[in-house]
């Protein structure tokens, strides 16, 4: 997957400075220069009416022969029920692998991906399911695929860090259809949780009540939150650059650690833009559809040198998908 920029307003962010992003390939120590936007015009929009500008629909155009209530139904249902095998285990000790140095997984993760798996096979067996945990499973012939993270933010999870939650997105050939993302907020203590769910057919809510983004359209007025990949490669030194030029010219710039609680963040105004590289599909199935649903516009800023739309990668790097 590639880089990801989503803005949570209808005229995108307005930039008044903004850093020069060069085409050439980028490494580790690259430095970019400033320069000032009446010199070097960089604005994230090309023009000034947004109505001027298409921006390419990601979400499908109908759920399909299912109707929108009854799958956004089960999808809400499958998510909640991986939640409540988190939240069962939120305050018990953690058994903790590894699937890289610092990529760690627990049986919660498993547990939660089970439970979600369950619900999906009693309502859809002819469904095709994609788990973070368990892979491909199902007929690949289905025009439905499950895009399913049991527990998105793990080393949250494993801290009791109070930023993860547990994502279920669901394509309808290729293309998201609905989903629901489950944030666990509070802290050890006060554990909470809260839904998000959308359809590509309807908007996006949380707990039941319609959410809209942020009305802020200036990036020196805006939180901005991304997210880092554990291999250091281009891609992640590309985003150290980024996180730092967003840094000087926003009010700020946060890492949480779980791609579908930023993305529900962004949905519900409390952040207005989101970016990140090397994401997954189970990473962004259902965030990317909440966002769309209401309506932000995925910038591309190639002026720059950096594709910012859904599904670009670099060549200088290679990704599973």
């Amino acid at each position: 997957m590639g880089q990801t920029l989503f803005f949570s307003v209808a005229v995108p962010l307005r930039y008044t400075r903004f850093p020069v992003i060069t085409k050439q390939r980028l490494v580790h120590n690259a430095r970019f220069p400033h320069k000032t936007a009446s010199s070097i015009q960089a604005k994230a929009v090309l023009s000034e009416f947004p109505n001027e500008r298409k921006y390419p629909r990601v979400g499908a155009d109908s759920t399909g022969s299912i109707p929108a209530a009854e799958l956004v139904g089960v999808v809400e249902l499958a998510a909640k029920t991986g939640a409540e095998v988190v939240m069962a285990a939120v305050n018990k000790p953690r058994n903790i692998s590894y699937k890289g140095v610092t990529d760690l997984v627990t049986d919660t993760d498993k547990l939660s991906e089970s439970a979600i798996l369950n619900v999906v096979r009693k309502n859809f067996k002819d469904h095709l399911i994609l788990g973070e945990e368990g892979g491909l499973i199902g007929d690949t012939r289905s025009d439905y695929l499950w895009c399913i993270d049991p527990l998105d933010g793990t080393t949250n999870f494993a801290h009791c860090y109070p930023s993860f939650g547990v994502s279920v997105g669901v394509l309808f050939r290729g293309r998201p259809a609905a989903a629901s993302v489950v944030e666990f907020v509070g802290g050890p203590m006060c554990w909470n949780t809260r839904t998000f769910s959308a359809s590509s057919c309807g908007g996006a809510f949380c707990n039941g009540q319609k959410i809209n983004v942020s009305q802020t359209d200036q990036v020196e007025r805006s939180l901005l939150v991304t997210g880092f990949g554990y291999e250091h490669d281009d891609a992640w030194a590309t985003n150290m650059n980024l996180f730092k030029h967003f840094t000087d010219i926003s009010r700020g710039v946060r890492r949480l650690g779980a791609a579908s609680v930023d993305m529900s963040h962004v949905a519900l105004g409390i952040a207005e833009a989101y970016w990140e590289y090397r994401l997954k599909p189970w990473d962004m199935a259902a965030g990317v559809l909440l966002l769309e649903t209401i309506g932000p516009a995925t910038e591309d800023l190639k002026k720059k040198g950096i594709n910012f739309s859904l599904w670009f990668k670099p060549e200088s790097y290679v990704t599973d998908i």
